[in-house]
């Protein structure tokens, strides 16, 4: 029997299992061997493997990495030639682009590498179409836009989510605020912080024996589900901000522009006409979450044109030395940082002093 042939019987399974807190213990189950057979599904067992898909990998260049999902012909293609100046085939048939085609664009000072991804299909996490290499190189990503057709934007909003769910891509989501640690002894140890809704100790005990887990504490810190646990102890989830891009608007009339504009996380464009990019690109600095750092050579202005652009979680001289050269630091006495994160202007700072964006600062070697 096929992984496939056995996912749909799980999933048959659950659509026929009634919610409630008798069956609970059992849908945790399920979910738990339908993560189990994705998860043979993305990595193939054993053998040394077809190579990678020709003319997917593209090298990561620039400060940051957004990719565009979306189905055929919905302007993937006609978006990134407009944002950056790139030629990507347009055509009026589905699947004029067969691989990864990439540009660049400098926007507040960092160069931002854009993706244009092959549409995917439905089904895609199971194989089909190019979709287990399309849906590998967005997981690199660190902003997925999702380009949606206005007309039907729903109905592919739903398909798109379920699609990369299914390869571990979390979307606009943080990780699950669970505790997970493995042990050689003493059986599973169990406590929660909150009250919880749906997870008790025996279901967590059967999801972790489903994965041949029997020592292990695990501390729930929010009230979480079956599929979060999964997530937990699966490991390979990532988790990426995205944001939806309605393309196509000149198709449609005001009142329904003013309704999607009130969706979360969406902004609605027309690529085509080149209408409200200036509202995409600031969305999308806003979830890219850059910071950017002057740089300031002793006795000169500081250089306002070109920063050194660093992600929000890493803004530390360290890593600021590191992005620059490795053996920096090695040779860094301390460092003069004017801006926000300080409270002199200039004042000396170590290796450790977290910087906020748009500072200047000066290193200061032995």
């Amino acid at each position: 029997m096929s992984i496939l042939a056995k996912i749909a019987e799980i999933e048959n399974e659950m659509a026929r299992t009634q919610r409630n807190k008798a069956t609970a213990h059992h849908l945790g189950l399920l979910k738990a061997r339908l993560a189990k057979l994705r998860r043979e599904l993305i990595t193939p067992k054993g053998g040394s493997g077809g190579g990678p898909g020709e003319g997917f990998d593209v090298a990561k260049t620039g400060d940051a990495r957004v990719g565009f999902v979306g189905f055929p012909s919905v302007g993937k293609s006609t978006l990134l030639s407009n944002l950056a100046g790139v030629y990507s085939e347009v055509a009026a048939y589905e699947f004029t682009t067969l691989t990864t085609v990439p540009g660049v664009i400098r926007y507040k000072g960092a160069k931002i590498q854009l993706l244009d991804l092959p549409g995917i299909i439905e089904g895609a996490k199971d194989g089909k179409g190019r979709g287990r290499q399309v849906i590998a190189v967005a997981r690199t990503c660190n902003l997925i836009l999702i380009v949606l057709d206005v007309l039907k934007p729903l109905l592919h909003k739903k398909l798109i989510e379920h699609e990369l769910e299914g390869f571990g891509i979390r979307l606009n989501k943080q990780p699950p605020n669970i505790g997970y640690k493995r042990k050689d002894k003493g059986g599973i140890n169990f406590t929660a912080t909150c009250a919880q809704s749906e997870l008790d100790g025996d279901t967590v005990k059967s999801i972790l024996a489903e994965y041949k887990i029997h020592n292990a504490d695990i501390t729930l810190r929010s009230d979480s589900t079956a599929d979060d646990l999964i997530d937990c102890v699966e490991g390979n989830r990532v988790y990426i901000p995205c944001i939806y891009v309605l393309n196509k608007i000149d198709q449609i009339s005001i009142e329904e522009l003013d309704v999607i504009y009130k969706v979360p996380h969406c902004v609605p464009i027309s690529a085509h006409h080149r209408w409200n990019f200036d509202d995409l690109l600031e969305k999308i600095w806003d979830y890219l979450q850059l910071v950017r750092i002057y740089t300031k050579p002793k006795g000169q202005l500081p250089d306002y044109t070109s920063p050194v652009v660093l992600p929000t979680d890493r803004t530390s001289v360290e890593d600021f030395c590191v992005k620059i050269h490795k053996n920096l630091l090695k040779e860094l006495k301390y460092a003069l940082v004017w801006g926000a994160s300080v409270k002199h202007n200039p004042q000396k700072v170590g290796k450790d002093h977290v910087m906020e964006d748009e500072d200047v600062i000066q290193l200061v070697k032995k």
